[in-house]
């Protein structure tokens, strides 16, 4: 399945992912189930812990689906855990300049590229699939960097002529913060740094994603139609948030 998922973002082939920010793993499980390409785990806006993340990652195992987690920062005390238990890549966030790719991908891959350790873990089969893992890592693990500011904008292109990057997510809510408008996912100013990174992308041949709050046929198409090849199609927070939000107006209202 990661192989699966590595030649669609290679080939930028339409790609749907689903996205949790509750740490049941259940929640994931069942978003396995609804037929999407990956589920990622954000780690760096909720509490999910590492244990609660390896119970995410093994439930979408359970039902063949990749699992990405995003951590909460690029220290290798998270990165180096959420690899080795089984995680199929990494949405790294916020990554702005090219001291921090740099470290990322020490910490991302094997020798000779990288640096990242050899342990043992759930990852290796506990040891049964040790020597395959680590010489099929490399070519395998999915790298997606979020770019969540106007100076990994400007900087996007020193990152991919690397070659080492499988996909750029563009962080809509940090972006639009950086441009002064924070959560007006409808300026002007943000579509025009997110079609400053679809055409980096085009220019490099890597696939770009992005996630809709509030998910429509009509929403998905006008992001395909701007050039991106992945939608995160909202998540158990913003979906849960909605009903909540309906459920507050007809109880206001008196609708029962």
């Amino acid at each position: 399945m990661k192989n699966s998922l590595k030649t669609k973002f290679k080939n930028r082939e339409l790609i749907y992912g689903g996205w949790v920010s509750y740490s049941d793993p259940s929640i994931a499980e069942t978003f396995a189930l609804a037929g999407f390409d990956f589920v990622a785990i954000d780690m760096e806006h909720t509490c999910i812990s590492l244990e609660q993340a390896n119970r995410i990652i093994t439930a979408c195992h359970s039902r063949n689906v990749s699992c990405l987690p995003r951590p909460t920062s690029h220290s290798n005390d998270i990165i180096k855990p959420l690899l080795e238990t089984g995680g199929d890549g990494m949405l790294f966030p916020m990554v702005e300049n090219l001291t921090q790719f740099k470290e990322i991908i020490e910490r991302f891959k094997y020798f000779p590229i990288g640096k990242r350790s050899y342990g043992v873990n759930r990852a290796h089969a506990f040891g049964m699939n040790f020597d395959r893992y680590i010489s099929e890592w490399n070519d395998s693990g999915i790298l997606i960097l979020q770019i969540e500011s106007m100076q990994g904008v400007k900087d996007l292109s020193s990152f991919l002529k690397s070659g080492h990057v499988d996909g750029v997510m563009v962080g809509p809510y940090d972006l639009s913060g950086s441009l002064g408008v924070p959560g007006q996912l409808d300026s002007p100013l943000l579509k025009e740094a997110e079609l400053a990174v679809i055409k980096t992308c085009n220019d490099f041949g890597v696939s770009c994603i992005t996630q809709i709050a509030s998910v429509s046929k009509e929403a998905v198409k006008t992001k395909i139609d701007m050039g991106y090849n992945g939608i995160i199609l909202s998540s158990d927070l913003f979906i849960l948030t909605e009903w909540a939000k309906d459920m507050k107006i007809m109880l206001e209202n008196d609708e029962l």
